[in-house]
């Protein structure tokens, strides 16, 4: 890996760390992220030329942990809160001479109080998450753009506002207890699943996968698990991503090409994570009579994990799920998954007929994944020259430099898949 790797596969993993902790000495998102970016920015100045140190984190560290000590000394007009920070970091310096056990040091619940906080009721929903996506996945505005299907400036305007916003009304930096942790998870939940989203297909760039965003996504639903074992829904979140990642392996080829899922070698899958997945599911059904919208997606997870074949598909049970999300958690891609689901248990007229629905829908406007479901369904019914004009309509709205490429290939035999 070359040295620019290195320094983007740190940022990826230590950005949120490190911001979770100067957030709790601080009590400002906007200014823990800036100096966090600030440190960064140095490691990309400095270790090209003197070599990556042996511990990267707690370079960062106690650079940031510096630039943060800096930025207070220069403050001219110094309030009751700043002096409490100083005494705050005056209390850190002698309590942990050794700059590495500062990383060591509730992480996790670092980590946990940041997302929470980002998930604030004082903000709107749709700036707790991309606030959280932000500040926990280290995704650019595009990438969330992507994930919110909204343009990239209208995510850098929520973005704004919501550090203003928090920063304003001096939101305690804490884990919520009670009704009021009940209240923000399914926000919580939502950003952790955009975040292992944007890992397992990439906005853009030549890599169909990020493994690093989905293992931090993974890292925070395990952390979440363990904070509250008796919620379904975030058991049913955790299963879903662990069945979802259990086929990486399979997901491309040697070349780093996508193989999609009826294609793919299932003895690639891992197995420890499909059991680890399908535990997690049951324990779950075993605290709710009604499933919820996560618990529900790991039932259709657990339908494509259990067919030892693409063939042994159970393709009705996975509509009904899909019938039942739509029910719990009305959205435009859980309909386009019904489609395909319709599509592979009672032929694809029934299929596209479903798709051809979402025509209208705006928020799928500048999406690929409609024009995607409906190539391949028109391959399937034999109508060739229209399922060509959709993949590669398809093709052109997608950012990611392999997918853009699969389409393409479809373009130019439009073969139905399995």
């Amino acid at each position: 890996m070359t040295t620019a790797g290195a320094i983007e596969a740190v940022w990826r993993i230590e950005q949120p760390k490190l911001a979770a902790r100067l957030n709790r000495l601080l009590r400002d998102i906007g200014l823990a992220e800036e100096i966090a970016q600030d440190a960064f920015v140095l490691a990309l100045e400095r270790w090209p030329r003197d070599g990556i140190p042996r511990n990267p984190a707690a370079w960062l560290t106690r650079i940031a942990k510096n630039r943060a000590l800096d930025r207070l000394r220069r403050t001219t007009l110094i309030d009751g809160k700043h002096r409490e920070l100083a005494i705050d970091f005056a209390a850190l310096e002698r309590e942990t001479p050794d700059i590495e056990s500062m990383l060591d040091e509730d992480m996790d619940d670092d980590l946990l109080r940041l997302i929470f906080t980002a998930c604030h009721p004082v903000l709107p929903a749709e700036q707790r998450a991309a606030l959280a996506l932000r500040l926990l996945g280290g995704l650019s505005t595009q990438e969330i753009g992507r994930a919110f299907l909204l343009p990239e400036t209208t995510i850098a305007q929520r973005i704004v506002r919501a550090k203003r916003t928090l920063r304003d009304a001096e939101i305690a930096f804490e884990t919520p207890r009670g009704e009021e942790r009940r209240e923000r998870l399914a926000v919580v939940l939502e950003v952790v699943y955009l975040i292992f989203n944007e890992g397992y297909v990439a906005t853009e760039g030549p890599h169909w996968l990020r493994t690093d965003l989905c293992g931090e996504a993974l890292r925070l639903g395990r952390s979440l698990a363990a904070l509250m074992p008796q919620e379904p829904e975030v058991l049913g979140l955790l299963a879903l991503m662990e069945l979802h990642a259990s086929r990486f392996a399979a997901r491309v080829d040697g070349a780093g090409n996508p193989t999609l899922l009826l294609d793919q070698d299932r003895s690639r899958w891992n197995w420890s994570l499909i059991r680890s997945g399908l535990d997690g599911l049951a324990r779950a059904m075993l605290l709710t009579p009604m499933p919820g919208p996560y618990l529900l997606q790991a039932m259709i997870a657990a339908c494509h994990s259990r067919a030892v074949t693409a063939a042994d598909t159970d393709w009705i049970a996975i509509a009904a799920c899909y019938q039942a999300l739509i029910v719990a958690a009305p959205s435009p891609i859980a309909e386009i998954n019904r489609a395909v689901a319709v599509g592979m248990a009672f032929g694809a007229a029934q299929g596209l007929a479903v798709a051809d629905t979402l025509a209208g829908e705006p928020r799928l406007k500048g999406s690929h994944l409609l024009p995607t479901v409906r190539g391949d369904l028109l391959a399937k019914l034999g109508r060739v020259a229209e399922a060509s004009a959709e993949f590669r309509r398809a093709a052109e709205l997608t950012g990611n430099e392999k997918e853009r490429a699969l389409l393409l290939a479809r373009a130019e035999a439009p073969v139905s898949q399995p």
